[in-house]
């Protein structure tokens, strides 16, 4: 499973912004520039940098392809998606394209051709990761051709990706072996972009979205292979339905395979299932739709659970672990 990331304190997503979103933001021991003669960090800055603490449950939540974004933040090494803004680009920009990650480690970086790469697996500093990609957005947008734009403290009321981004737009990810899609010109490519593009092919773990449902990634570890599906339901819904299959013995995805468990990442639900080493992403197609169908069913039913499907509700429930 990927890397655990440290929790931050939940709270509301863009709660009591009031007055305090029109004052700028400046260094925490500038004088405050609402004129109180106070130093920002002890006057507008204190409810500033509490508003960035607050932790955004499900940051993509309104943008299409939801489960998409989350297994391309938590689990899809190389992978690529066209983003389209509500407004017009600017002048100079042709495209954005959203990657698992970049080069370096950049948050974003406009290229000479004057097309913006936005990477999606960097820390921040907020919790609200919505609003800090915004803002790295918004800059890359501007920034001068061939640069990259390194990430700064986001103001408390800035623009989420759900006020820049074309919700109407589908969003669909191509999964990449490796990340060549870094280089506009390999031949040219500076020795540490070089040096990171081998780093990072080598420790990629090979990975194929199925296409017959959503947002399940079909990867290969040293050990063995496995599918990780993020889903959209709730989770309580989620857990007594795959509790309900589980019970049944109709949780797996065919022989040698097992469910696991799961992760929540960004508020959903990600169970995983270990697969044997001979079965490929192709022949997980079959057995992932006709569990989806089995699932349906699950979700449906409102019957109390029994005392089997409640032992093996607490079972998926100890196994549950939280990214993020």
């Amino acid at each position: 499973m990927a890397k655990k990331r440290p929790q931050k304190k939940a709270g509301t997503s863009s709660s009591a912004r009031g007055a305090d979103a029109a004052v700028p933001v400046v260094g925490a021991r500038e004088p405050c520039p609402c004129g109180s003669g106070r130093r920002y960090k002890a006057c507008h800055g204190r409810a500033a940098a509490q508003a960035v603490a607050e932790l955004v449950q499900r940051p993509f939540e309104g943008l299409p392809g939801e489960c998409d974004w989350v297994a391309l933040r938590e689990l899809v090494p190389a992978a690529t998606a066209e983003l389209r803004l509500k407004e017009p680009l600017p002048e100079g920009v042709p495209s954005v394209t959203l990657a698992t990650v970049l080069p370096m480690a950049w948050p974003a970086l406009r290229r000479e051709s004057g097309t913006v790469l936005l990477g999606l697996q960097n820390d921040t500093a907020s919790g609200d990761l919505s609003r800090d990609l915004a803002d790295v957005l918004s800059r890359a947008l501007t920034a001068t051709p061939g640069s990259p734009v390194a990430a700064e403290r986001v103001p408390a009321g800035g623009p989420r990706l759900q006020d820049l981004l074309d919700t109407g737009a589908s969003f669909e990810p191509v999964v990449h072996e490796g990340f060549e899609f870094w280089l506009e010109d390999a031949a040219n490519a500076a020795p540490e972009v070089a040096a990171s593009l081998e780093r990072a092919n080598e420790a990629a773990i090979p990975t194929v979205r199925l296409s017959g449902v959503e947002a399940a990634y079909w990867c290969r570890t040293p050990e063995k292979n496995h599918l990780r599906w993020v889903m959209p339901y709730p989770e309580e819904g989620l857990l007594n339905a795959l509790a309900r299959l589980h019970a049944a013995g109709d949780s797996s995805l065919g022989e040698g395979t097992r469910l696991v468990g799961s992760f929540r990442a960004h508020g959903l639900l990600v169970p995983v299932w270990d697969l044997p080493r001979d079965m490929g992403a192709d022949e997980t197609e079959k057995p992932a739709a006709a569990f989806a169908e089995r699932l349906g069913e699950a979700l449906g039913s409102e019957a109390p659970l029994t005392a089997e499907e409640r032992r093996a509700r607490g079972g998926l429930t100890n196994r549950q672990v939280t990214l993020s």
